[in-house]
């Protein structure tokens, strides 16, 4: 499965993003699907999961009621919406699949990420 993000960009404090994730080479309703963020010098961090169905979802306590992630099967394809950003959101954001979970917030449970989209909140 190859997994391309995009939507980045450069937003103003309390702006909106939506991401885009695209499956290829495989049914992306096959997999778990999360997104990740690294700022500069800090270590990757969970963001976001949406289970294989869309009945489930994760969200890091830093964006619970501000992003919402979902998915669209018949595109193959997975949103995540950022609402009343903040310049701590500002990072390169990665989309992730998984074959199987136990621990959706943990990166080392996915198989295949995407390439990351830089989003920059500017204050």
């Amino acid at each position: 499965v190859q997994l391309q993000a995009s939507g980045g960009g450069l937003v103003q404090a309390g702006g909106s993003l939506r991401l885009s994730c695209a499956a290829s080479g495989g049914t992306f309703g096959n997999y778990g699907t999360g997104w990740f963020r690294q700022a500069p010098g800090k270590e990757r961090e969970f963001v976001a999961s949406v289970s294989w169905k869309g009945s489930s979802t994760n969200y890091a306590d830093s964006v619970k009621g501000r992003f919402t992630i979902s998915r669209d099967s018949a595109k193959n394809t997975v949103y995540l919406q950022m609402n009343s950003l903040k310049p701590e959101d500002t990072a390169v954001y990665y989309c992730a699949a998984a074959a199987m979970w136990s621990h959706p917030a943990f990166a080392s449970e996915y198989d295949y990420w995407g390439q990351g989209t830089l989003v920059t909140v500017s204050s």
